[in-house]
This record gives structure tokens, sequence and C-alpha cells, in this order.
């Protein structure tokens, strides 16, 4: 049975934005189904224009890009709630690739109806707009810390991004949140061998202030991960989802 809109689990998240019931009805109407992957499923592929958009409902992946010469650059790590395909749906072909890590829930929305969705309802509409400023702002700290900060530094602040996206999600309990992704994951979002993100990790784990193994995230201190990263320890802002 597809979830519907107005008992979305999503909504009892403390990372969104309340979504007045009229809007949950808009959504219902634009939501075609909803598709279910297996770990390790292409969700969208590099290149291609996919007729169907999506929302993570259940489960985690990547977003990544590859070169010619099949090194692989992670944009970032796909959460539920996020909204996948919105590449495609403006420009018409996605320059990265998005994959399940985990069997995941997505909900499926058509690219043909995207425009009319987003002209006829400007609340909703702008939330796609807010879900893309985020996207460039998150982008920008991330180039930022692959550019800037040190090894040390950047691993810090992908451990405490991921957890606090975690946290607000409710994924965390007694400091400990499923991380289902690999070490070699990370090192090709921070741009580190897959050596250097192991050791770099050992550091922290020596420090007791993250620990990562098993597909568990441990965050002791989040503060002090926070100042190891160079970065202010805050609360996420409220996004909204589709």
């Amino acid at each position: 049975m597809a979830t519907h809109c107005e008992s979305c689990p999503l909504h009892k998240s403390t990372l969104f934005t309340d979504v007045s019931p009229e809007d949950r009805r808009i959504t219902q109407r634009f939501k075609s189904g909803e598709l279910m992957v297996d770990p390790g499923t292409p969700v969208m592929m590099e290149g291609t224009n996919a007729p169907q958009l999506y929302t993570a409902l259940r489960g985690m992946g990547l977003r990544y890009t590859t070169l010619p010469n099949g090194e692989r650059q992670v944009i970032n790590f796909v959460f539920p709630g996020d909204f996948i395909g919105l590449q495609a749906g403006v420009m018409g072909e996605m320059s990265h690739s998005v994959e399940a890590t985990t069997a995941m829930t997505l909900c499926v929305f058509d690219r043909s109806d995207f425009f009319k969705f987003f002209k006829s309802n400007p609340s909703r509409g702008y939330d796609i707009t807010w879900l893309a400023a985020v996207e460039e702002h998150f982008l920008g700290s991330s180039l930022a810390t692959v550019g800037q900060r040190s090894a040390i530094e950047a691993v810090a602040w992908a451990l405490l991004k991921l957890f606090q996206r975690g946290e607000q999600l409710a994924l965390v309990r007694q400091a400990k949140m499923p991380l289902p992704f690999r070490q070699q994951d990370l090192a090709d979002a921070l741009g580190l061998s897959l050596v250097h993100t192991n050791k770099t990790l050992a550091k922290l784990r020596d420090r007791q202030l993250a620990a990562w193994s098993n597909g568990v995230l441990q965050v002791n201190d989040p503060e002090m991960l926070a100042e190891v990263a160079l970065t202010e320890f805050e609360p996420l802002p409220k996004r909204p989802f589709i």
C-alpha cells in the first residue's frame, strides 16, 4: 500500500517544516505512486532524462558523478525527505547519478507535471526553490571543506553533518545512528584516499570524539567535533519536503 501524504511519517520529524493539510492534498495529487528499490540499484543515471522525480521516503543513498577515467566524486548522501531529480526536472538531464545504498522507498512524481505543479502551487514551488538553494549552499560548504580543511577537519565536518541529519530524523539512539555507507564513500566525498580516511577516523576515535564501524556512527561530543571541524555547532534549519 502506498503511503498517503496526509499520513506521511516524515511529518513527525523535527527536521521538516509543517505542511498544511491543503498542501498535503496538493502533493498527493502530484504524486503518481511509490517505488521500492534494493541496495545498489541506480535510481537516476548521469546523462539521462528520467521521466520521474522522487522523494526519499525511507532508506539512504548516494549522489555522485563519475569522471571519464573512472574516478568517482560523491556529491552528497541521500537521507529520507530528500528530493531527487530536480536537476533533470529543470534542465532535462542529470549531471550526476543517484544510487540506493540501502533498500529505499521512493515517492514518485511525473516530470511532465513538474512545471504545472510549480506554477499552480506557489507555496510548494517556493519549497522546491528553497531546497535548490540549500543544495547550492551545501555544495559551497563541501567545496570549502575539500579545498581548505585538513583531513581531520574535513572528516569531522562530514561526520557532524551526517549525525545532525540523523538526529533530526530521530535515527540517533544513545549517541549512535545507522550510517550504512562505506569508508570509500566518505573518502570519495572528501577527496581523500581510503587509507588516509581510515587513519583520520582512527584519530577521531582515539580522541573519543566519534567512531564509525559496522554501519553505526557514534558521536560522543558534537560540540567538540564541531570545534575540530572549524564550524559552529548549531541546529540544522527546518526544511520543507515534497
